[in-house]
C-alpha cells in the first residue's frame, strides 16, 4: 500500500507541474478571459480571430478592457553583450561614454557602426528608447577627430550636419553631442528657428565642426550662403520619417541636393563626397521612392532591430473603451494615482483645443499640468518642456509635438486621452517611456471612445494576436489626410 501511495503520490506531482507550467501569463489579458491570448499561440491565416475589441462598436461595450503585455523573453538590447572597443569605438570616445555611464552599447549601436565608419549610406531603424542618437553621435564624432587635422578650418563651415524635422529635438541633440564633445577638440553647434531674420541681417562667424539644425533654419541660411556646406562628409537625417512627409519633402529634396552625396564614401581622411544617414524608429515602406530624388537608394544599409514596427514588448498597454463623457473622471483617477506614486505623466490629444481643455481640467481639480503645443510660442513651449523634464511637474498635457524623438526618460506613464489617428503616431507616443533608463514601472493607457479609434485598436489587436508588424506604419500623414479627403468627395 505505501509503494502505491507513493506513486500516486509522484503521478500528482507530475500532474500538478504540467498544470503548472500549462499556466502561462496571458499576453493579452482581457476583462472577460476567454478572449485572453498566450505566447505561442497561433492562429491560422484564413482563421478568424475572436478580439476582446470586436464588439467595441456597440455602446454597450463601455468600460471593456484588455491589457497587451507583450513577450515574456527579454528584449535583444538587455542582453546584448558587444563592448564599445570590439565594435571599433576610439579610446578616447569609450572614456567619454564611461564617464556619462555608459558601460556596453546597445544592439543597434553595435550593429550601425561598422557600415557608418565605412562609409555606406545606413539607414538605422530601431524601436523608439533603444538609443539610437548615441548610434550615429559616435560614429559621427570619430569620423571628425579623424577629417579634422586635414581640413582648413573656416568659419560657419560644418563637417557634419544633423538635420531634424522641429526645434525642440534639434535643441536637445545640441545638448547631447555638447555634453559628450566638450572633453574632445570637436566644436558642435546648434541652430533653431526664431531668429533666423536676425541672422540673416547679422550673421554668426563660429567655428563648427558639427551642426544640430532644424530643417527650416539650416536650409535658409545655406541658402543665403552664411552656412557654407563644401566641407560636408556626412548628413544625419533625423526623424527622417517626417522628414521625408509630403510636409517636408519639397524643401527637404531642394536642400540635399546641394551636398555631394556619394554611393559610398572611400576610407580616407576626409572622404571625397557626403555620405548620409537616416534615422527612425519608423520609416515608410515607399522610402526608395522618397530618398530617389536626392540619392541613389541602391546605396542605402538598413540596419534594423526585430521590434521595429511592433508594441514596445518591455511595457504593458492598456485599452479602456470608454464613452466621451467618461473621458475626465478616468484621466483624474489616473493621474491622481499616479501623483501618489510620485510617477511622471504624459497625456497626449489629437487637437489643441483638447490638450488646452485636458491641462485647464486638471489644474483646476488641484493637479499642476503644463501644456504643450505647435501653436505655443517657442520660448514658453521650450519653458515647459524643461520645467517637466527637470521634475519640477510631474503632468503635461501635449499634442504629438512632443511624440518624436524628445528625450523623456523620467516619464513613467503615457495616457493616450485621445487615441491617435496613425499607427506611426501611437508608436511614437508609447516610446515617450519605457526607454532606456526610465523607471521600471513604465505603462500606457489608451482611451478608446470614437468609431475610428476602435477600428484601429482592432487592427492593432490582430496584429498582436498573428505577431505581426502593426498595420500601416506610414508617417506621411499629410499624403494620408489628402487621401481620405479626395476619397469622402468621391474624386478617388
Amino acid at each position: 500500500m505505501a509503494k502505491i501511495r507513493n506513486l500516486l503520490n509522484i503521478s500528482y506531482c507530475r500532474y500538478y507541474c504540467v498544470q503548472r507550467a500549462k499556466k502561462k501569463v496571458p499576453i493579452i489579458s482581457c476583462k472577460r478571459p476567454e478572449y485572453n491570448h498566450f505566447d505561442g499561440q497561433t492562429y491560422g491565416k484564413f482563421e478568424v480571430i475572436k478580439l476582446a475589441s470586436q464588439g467595441w462598436l456597440h455602446p454597450k461595450s463601455k468600460n471593456d478592457y484588455f491589457t497587451i503585455y507583450g513577450e515574456t523573453k527579454k528584449t535583444e538590447t538587455s542582453v546584448y553583450r558587444k563592448s564599445f572597443e570590439e565594435i571599433g569605438l576610439s579610446e578616447e570616445l569609450i572614456d567619454v561614454v564611461s564617464q556619462q555611464g555608459y558601460t556596453l552599447p546597445t544592439a543597434i549601436q553595435a550593429r550601425s557602426f561598422s557600415p557608418i565608419m565605412q562609409g555606406f549610406n545606413t539607414a538605422i531603424t530601431a524601436e523608439t528608447g533603444c538609443g539610437k542618437t548615441l548610434a550615429y553621435l559616435l560614429p559621427i564624432l570619430q569620423q571628425i577627430a579623424s577629417w579634422k587635422p586635414h581640413i582648413a578650418e573656416e568659419f560657419n563651415s560644418p563637417l557634419a550636419v544633423v538635420i531634424t524635422p522641429s526645434r525642440e529635438l534639434a535643441s536637445q541633440l545640441g545638448e547631447i553631442a555638447q555634453n559628450i564633445s566638450e572633453h574632445l577638440n570637436i566644436n558642435v553647434s546648434t541652430l533653431v528657428g526664431g531668429k533666423t531674420k536676425k541672422k540673416i541681417i547679422d550673421p554668426p562667424i563660429e567655428y563648427t565642426d558639427l551642426m544640430i539644425a532644424s530643417l527650416g533654419a539650416f536650409s535658409k541660411l545655406v541658402t543665403t550662403g552664411i552656412i557654407k556646406i563644401h566641407n560636408v562628409h556626412h548628413v544625419v537625417l533625423d526623424e527622417a520619417d517626417t522628414l521625408l512627409d509630403d510636409s517636408f519633402i519639397e524643401k527637404l529634396v531642394a536642400l540635399m541636393k546641394k551636398f555631394r552625396i556619394h554611393y559610398k564614401c572611400e576610407m580616407k581622411a576626409p572622404p571625397e563626397g557626403c555620405q548620409i544617414t537616416l534615422v527612425s524608429a519608423t520609416l515608410p515602406h515607399e522610402l526608395p521612392e522618397s530618398v530617389s530624388a536626392f540619392m541613389d537608394p541602391q546605396s542605402l544599409r538598413t540596419v534594423a532591430t526585430d521590434k521595429i514596427h511592433r508594441i514596445l514588448p518591455h511595457i504593458p498597454h492598456k485599452f479602456i473603451r470608454l464613452g466621451k463623457a467618461q473621458k475626465p473622471g478616468e484621466l483624474l483617477k489616473l493621474v491622481q494615482a499616479d501623483l501618489n506614486l510620485k510617477r511622471q505623466v504624459m497625456v497626449f490629444s489629437n487637437k489643441t483645443s483638447t490638450c488646452d481643455f485636458v491641462s485647464m481640467f486638471l489644474n483646476e481639480n488641484g493637479i499642476k499640468c503644463l501644456n504643450i503645443n505647435g501653436k505655443m510660442a517657442v520660448p514658453l513651449k521650450a519653458g515647459n518642456m524643461d520645467l517637466f523634464k527637470s521634475g519640477k511637474v510631474q503632468v503635461i498635457s501635449s499634442t504629438d509635438v512632443a511624440s518624436r524623438g524628445l528625450d523623456t526618460t523620467g516619464v513613467s506613464h503615457i495616457i493616450n486621452y485621445d487615441f491617435p489617428l496613425y499607427t506611426s503616431d501611437y508608436i511614437h507616443r508609447c516610446g515617450r517611456t519605457g526607454r532606456l533608463g526610465s523607471p521600471q514601472d513604465s505603462s500606457v493607457t489608451n482611451f478608446v471612445a470614437w468609431p475610428r479609434e476602435v477600428q484601429l485598436v482592432q487592427k492593432i489587436e490582430e496584429a498582436v494576436r498573428r505577431n505581426n508588424e502593426l498595420p500601416n506604419v506610414n508617417a506621411n500623414i499629410k499624403r494620408q489626410i489628402t487621401n481620405r479627403i479626395m476619397k469622402m468627395s468621391g474624386v478617388a
